[in-house]
């Protein structure tokens, strides 16, 4: 066959898959996106990542007028909660930005397919939509379905009592008492939204530390914080069961290892232990691609599967669950299949906790560097010596930064504290660039803001911070 209907089909029209699609169509690819929602933008844009910083900023306002504006000298009567409205504001937020997305594929002549997609075999894709089915051929396919919920043996997400990430944005009423099982950056953002609308939040997680995939000193500087706030916590716990009734949830727990039951009731459980790819129903083992036990496909260096013409990027392939990471392998892959040169570095992609404080990390954490056996200096800064911070009240934390002993190149850099998401993106251009910590230390920053702590956390690398 040498005349196909397109140059590249994207399954797929989340972060990873949309953008894919539109660099694809600017490079000159004649380009289609086949979703099976409604709306485009996947889990991020519909039940994820844009949602639940909506319903943050909202709960962030709230308390700030609830508790804070008295000590700016701003006096405001009775506060009153209008959850209806907050939950409307947060669907439009999402509304108009799944119509960008539609304007971006006509304005890129992306060719949008509604419905569900299985590949028949290389090159040859079918989908089932309102309408029936239809094939469509193809010279490239790339697979960017996204992940879904992981589930909790012994716990039945029902979306009302016991609800994903996706309920947990769509409550009715704040509840009395919220349990989050997993203590993940979904669970704990979600865990703030609530706690500062009102609720008791209580978070039981497996593992002895909360943000595991985190440097160490994040993790237990987050928990504190997030304990004077008001979040309990119940580490080194295992959930074994849930018991629903019309009023509430029994969540029977017991030390992750071994030990004695105790119960806890409850108004609402957020199950949030993680994600799994989602590759249900595309075809892929009668196609013969090599997924793991987990269903993570397995790919090359330029996102190619075994099967030759068929791509995956984004949460079904190995690495971090990360929108901005899919991203980045869309691009990357539709630039290699147009002929570019492109890469990626896995070092220079950011993570960022929504909470506030906000908790970033770029590069490798303590441990890592650690367990590879290198060797490295720390420069540390805290906010409460930052003059920025201390106007704005917002003291809690700080910023750390790991470089190497010997080359002095920026390994890893980690912070917790206000608007930590933002100011990591100065952090990964640097380490992208392998720049040191001198030259980060030798930039000048402007006075007064957040980000002259990074200054003096790269001159505290060699023991010479200013401020303190």
């Amino acid at each position: 066959m040498t005349d196909f209907d397109f140059d590249l089909i994207v399954i797929g029209a989340g972060p990873g898959g949309y953008v894919a699609a539109i660099r694809g169509a600017q490079l000159g690819l004649k380009t289609a996106c086949i979703e099976k929602r409604a709306t485009a933008g996947g889990t991020c844009l519909n039940i994820g990542c844009i949602p639940s910083k909506a319903l943050l900023h909202s709960s962030e306002k709230y308390e700030e007028v609830s508790k804070h504006l008295a000590n700016h000298g701003v006096k405001v009567g009775k506060v009153e909660l209008d959850l209806k409205a907050l939950m409307a504001r947060k669907d439009k937020v999402v509304e108009d930005l799944t119509k960008g997305i539609g304007f971006l594929f006509k304005k890129n002549k992306v060719k949008s397919i509604r419905g569900s997609a299985r590949i028949l075999k290389p090159g040859e894709v079918e989908v089932v939509g309102e309408n029936g089915s239809e094939t469509f051929t193809t010279r490239n396919i790339i697979i960017a379905t996204g992940s879904d919920v992981a589930p909790l043996p012994g716990v039945e997400i029902d979306e009302e009592r016991i609800v994903s990430s996706t309920g947990a944005l769509s409550l009715t009423k704040v509840p009395k008492h919220l349990v989050v099982v997993g203590g993940g950056y979904i669970g704990l953002e979600m865990g703030s939204v609530w706690r500062r609308l009102g609720s008791k939040v209580t978070v039981v997680e497996f593992l002895d530390t909360i943000v595991p995939n985190m440097d160490n000193e994040l993790g237990t500087t987050l928990q504190k914080t997030l304990r004077e706030q008001g979040i309990e916590f119940k580490l080194s716990t295992r959930v074994t069961r849930a018991q629903v009734s019309k009023t509430q949830v029994t969540l029977s727990v017991e030390p992750a290892d071994g030990g004695d039951v105790d119960d806890i009731k409850c108004d609402v459980v957020l199950v949030s232990i993680g994600r799994i790819p989602f590759t249900e129903g595309l075809g892929l083992q009668e196609v013969g691609i090599e997924m793991d036990k987990r269903g993570v496909i397995q790919v090359d260096d330029h996102f190619k599967t075994n099967v030759d013409g068929i791509y995956a990027i984004g949460d079904v392939i190995p690495g971090a669950m990360l929108a901005h990471k899919a991203e980045e392998e869309g691009i990357a892959c539709v630039e290699h299949l147009a002929g570019k040169v492109s890469h990626i570095n896995y070092d220079a992609i950011p993570a960022v906790v929504y909470t506030w404080p906000e908790v970033a990390s770029v590069g490798k954490t303590e441990e890592q560097l650690q367990d590879a056996g290198l060797t490295y200096k720390i420069g540390s800064f805290p906010f409460m010596a930052n003059s920025r911070a201390r106007a704005n009240g917002s003291t809690d934390g700080f910023v750390k930064i790991l470089a190497d002993a010997s080359t002095d190149e920026v390994l890893g850099v980690h912070i917790i504290g206000p608007d930590a998401g933002t100011m990591i993106a100065e952090l990964a251009l640097a380490i992208e660039f392998g720049a040191s910590s001198e030259d980060i230390a030798r930039t000048c920053h402007a006075h007064p803001t957040l980000n002259e702590a990074i200054k003096e956390a790269a001159l505290g690398v060699e023991g010479s911070p200013i401020h303190i």
